[in-house]
């Protein structure tokens, strides 16, 4: 049985985050090359990256935004939150009934539910709120959870990834 992180050696727990940070940074400039933003880019996409700083919602509705802020997400450990939000547009987009209640089983075993591998950070409240909206599903039966989902990325990390070196880096390697 696992005893946690507390059971550990302080050295060990210190490699651990040295390798992360490591890996972390490695990790996210591997994310960058696959992005294309390792090669020098025009002035069109210099300015949609700094548009990313007027709103959250362009950097959502960016290709490249998106990516940027799932890969920082990632590396936060947080990305079930961005995972969710898409889960949430994609199902809005689904046409067939059928489908509808396959997808809405899906996303709230997997975000929402109890023990869920990718649970997402909602109060009481709205989990009950979406637990019934499932039961009889409709294409806006997540619309709470993903509108608080957003806030929270909205107000929590989108500003820290404004202020992380993956944008900062973004920013600089497209400068001219």
């Amino acid at each position: 049985m696992c005893r946690g992180l507390e059971s550990l050696p302080i050295t060990c727990l210190e490699r651990a985050k040295e390798l992360k940070a490591r890996f972390g940074s490695f990790l996210l400039k591997q994310e960058l090359n696959i992005m294309g933003v390792s090669n020098k880019a025009d002035k069109l996409r210099v300015e949609e990256a700094l548009k990313w700083r007027t709103s959250f919602q362009n950097l959502l509705a960016h290709k490249d935004g998106l990516c940027a802020f799932r890969a920082f997400l990632v590396s936060e450990y947080s990305e079930e939150n961005i995972a969710f939000y898409l889960a949430c547009e994609d199902y809005k987009n689904t046409k067939s009934a059928s489908k509808l209640c396959t997808k809405a089983k899906k996303i709230y075993e997997e975000f929402i539910g109890c023990d869920a591998p990718r649970e997402v950070n909602l109060d009481h409240e709205t989990r009950t709120i979406t637990k019934n909206n499932v039961e009889q599903p409709t294409v806006s039966c997540f619309e709470l959870a993903q509108s608080k989902i957003y806030a929270l990325m909205e107000k929590d990390c989108y500003p820290r990834f404004l202020k992380s070196t993956l944008y900062l880096d973004i920013t600089r390697q497209l400068t001219p």
